[in-house]
């Protein structure tokens, strides 16, 4: 039976990954804080483990004070650096570090596979360090794959929980005018895309998104349409930058994101355009 250990269990796509690996016959153990926190224990889970999934990180959309700001870098790289040190440290390693990453790493000038450009804001150096760091546990006995992030939707969780309570009320629009790109990937594409390159033994970055990537306004169609909702009333840009401040970005200035890597190893997609997800998410 092979073992992951994964850190942020306890999230959205923590606890779908934990029920999905179960029920596939993984052994699964939750790397929390106590566990992260003690070095001789880190390093004796990590013994023992065949695969490390790396979650851990506070809620990136929230209000970024300089404070949060702190705490978003700190609960990434510190926790990675964690993992890291005590995966160089012993001598029965895991085969794979799976570590995640966003697509807020690249900027929105034009649409990115993974070898896209980035942009020169928090978030993308947030992402490029925390990706930096993830690499330094490759080595001949362990390989590093990177998982960049679009928005992950779900019916238990997640980004989408937030967006359907306006909506139901007829009170759903876009964020501003809608043109925004917006990269998003079902929770069982998302699920389905660890089990393969788990099992394919693959490493490398992958951008974590449906192969067609849409806007904010072609969400809001969507959502309006399956929900059979008005979609007119639109969120002005200013009101989210009194709630976020400067994390109003992640919402407002979003990155158009293509998984050429997994489409090129012939994953295949069940959802592969906005409609399709929302539609059986929300029917």
């Amino acid at each position: 039976m092979k073992t992951i250990a994964i850190t942020g269990a306890s999230g959205f796509v923590g606890t779908s990954l934990t029920k999905f690996f179960s029920n596939l016959g993984y052994r699964i153990i939750p790397i929390s804080r106590d566990i992260l926190n003690n070095e001789n224990r880190l390093e004796e889970t990590l013994k023992t483990t065949d695969i490390v999934i790396n979650l851990a990180g506070a809620n990136i959309i929230n209000r970024w004070t300089e404070s949060y700001k702190k705490l978003l870098y700190s609960s990434r790289i510190d926790t990675t650096k964690k993992i890291v040190n005590a995966i160089n440290s012993i001598d029965s390693k895991p085969k794979l570090l799976i570590s995640t990453s966003a697509v807020g790493i690249y900027d929105n000038k034009t649409t990115h596979s993974e070898n896209g450009s980035f942009s020169n804001d928090f978030l993308s150096n947030l992402c490029q360090d925390w990706e930096k760091e993830a690499f330094k546990a490759q080595n001949e006995n362990t390989k590093v794959a990177i998982f960049r992030f679009g928005i992950v939707l779900g019916k238990d969780g997640g980004a989408l929980q937030k967006m359907l309570t306006p909506f139901k009320f007829g009170l759903g629009g876009t964020i501003g005018d809608g043109s925004q790109a917006f990269s998003y990937i079902h929770i069982e594409d998302l699920l389905n895309a660890y089990k393969f390159v788990i099992e394919n033994n693959h490493d490398g970055v992958f951008n974590l998104t449906a192969p067609t990537p849409t806007t904010n306004k072609g969400l809001t169609l969507a959502l309006g349409k399956t929900l059979k909702r008005p979609t007119i009333l639109p969120v002005p840009q200013f009101v989210l930058n009194l709630i976020f401040s400067e994390g109003a970005r992640v919402l407002t200035d979003g990155q158009s994101v293509v998984p050429k890597k997994l489409l090129d190893l012939n994953f295949n997609f069940k959802y592969k355009t906005i409609e399709e997800t929302i539609e059986n998410l929300c029917k």
